[in-house]
């Protein structure tokens, strides 16, 4: 590991040392030696595995500041995660004379422009909004040596693959492909199989999402979940919960009895418009509010740090949606609680789930303003602190616990 950290360039080990990290995750270990070999990738790894950090340090790394023109394309289905590639290839290039510009749809297109007359060497786009500037011959692309699509199942389904097989079509061949997923399925991996000359797929195991998370149930009538989870809310201090549904349709209803219990919250769904996405999504950022009610659609692409809870208010469909929503709470070694709120019918699904990833699972109620975990199959209760001054339990401070 420090021997790959090593081989960086100083401006990303100075950037690597500020953010606190003490050690590679294993889809990092996995993957950077392959993309620094100039090897055409398919990377299958859950939310919260440091995904980004392994594909755009060795990209970053491969960067020439002599050569004034794209080297690098970052490709992405949303706004929100161009933005966020952006943050971090910034943060990582910021004691260089690298520099980068996003291209994202909807975004003004003189500014685009400008950025594009400054040449720089990294590119973080909508594959649209690249294309289009290729095809009006704004953005060169003869220099570009490396293009990474994320979310790469999310292209496909979202209808960009032909937008992104334009995009690579206007590099010289010799360029490379990095395909990027949480989930990859066949029909993601055929069309990556397609472009990319005998890519090597890499893929970590699901139960690595597991790590510091304590994953719980709530026993609950389906009428009395979303008092159950008001109940959670008032009782967890310090709570940043991701609250998941199953569609749009009944978020309306669950959002209005929050409400009318006078807790604070965004609603992030599929059909919200640009501008509403943009503030829910920065006050909760922020903390302005503490709770998201969102669906599995609206949150696609969308990296938010410092997630404590994960609830479960509709139950997942399978286990890979209950891996994917899971994954959004103890990233990177930070701390974290997965609730399910689930009836006694809808138990042994998650009984199940937990045990195929080989992690344990709690019993959780509230009993005297406390939250209290129990094994599921023991005895023991374990309680988590709930006075103002202090933190619940999971919470663990560590050097390492930042996001990558």
């Amino acid at each position: 590991m420090t021997q790959l950290i090593h081989s960086f360039p100083e401006f990303i080990q100075t950037a690597w040392d500020k953010s606190g990290f003490t050690s590679l995750t294993d889809i990092q270990e996995s993957a950077i030696p392959e993309l620094l070999a100039n090897r055409d990738v398919v990377i299958e790894s859950p939310t919260g595995t440091g995904k980004t950090l392994a594909y755009a340090l060795p990209a970053l790394t491969k960067l020439d500041p002599e050569i004034k023109n794209a080297q690098v394309i970052f490709l992405a289905p949303t706004r929100e995660l161009a933005m966020q590639i952006y943050e971090v290839c910034q943060k990582f290039t910021e004691n260089s004379s690298i520099s980068g510009a996003s291209l994202i749809g909807g975004a003004n297109m003189q500014r685009q422009l400008d950025k594009l007359k400054k040449k720089p060497q990294f590119i973080v786009g909508t594959p649209g909004r690249v294309k289009e500037l290729i095809q009006n011959k704004k953005l060169k692309m003869h220099e570009v040596k490396t293009i990474v699509i994320d979310e790469a199942d999310h292209i496909i389904e979202a209808g960009f693959n032909g937008d992104v097989e334009q995009v690579i079509a206007a590099t010289l061949k010799d360029r490379q492909l990095v395909f990027v997923s949480a989930t990859i399925n066949k029909k993601t991996e055929d069309w990556s199989k397609k472009l990319a000359i005998d890519p090597i797929v890499i893929k970590v195991e699901k139960k690595a999402v597991a790590n510091e998370v304590i994953h719980s149930f709530m026993l609950s009538e389906y009428r009395d979940k979303v008092d159950n989870l008001r109940k959670l809310i008032r009782h967890t201090p310090g709570i940043k919960a991701m609250v998941f549904v199953n569609s749009s349709m009944k978020m309306d209803e669950f959002a209005s009895k929050l409400e009318y219990k006078k807790i604070k919250l965004g609603v992030l769904a599929g059909n919200s418009t640009k501008q509403e996405r943009q503030k829910v999504i920065m006050d909760f950022k922020r903390g302005k509010i503490p709770v998201l009610l969102t669906t599995d659609v609206a949150t696609r692409g969308l990296d938010i740090p410092d997630i404590t809870h994960v609830v479960h208010l509709e139950l997942p469909e399978d286990l890979k949606q209950y891996v994917h929503r899971s994954g959004r709470t103890g990233r990177m070694g930070k701390s974290g609680t997965v609730v399910s709120l689930v009836t006694k019918a809808e138990l042994s699904s998650i009984k199940k789930w937990t045990t195929n990833l080989n992690v344990p699972l709690q019993k959780q109620h509230l009993e005297r303003g406390q939250v209290l975990f129990e094994d599921s199959s023991k005895e023991p209760i374990k309680k988590s602190a709930t006075s103002k001054n202090s933190k619940p339990k999971f919470v663990q401070k560590r050097k390492d616990s930042k996001e990558n």
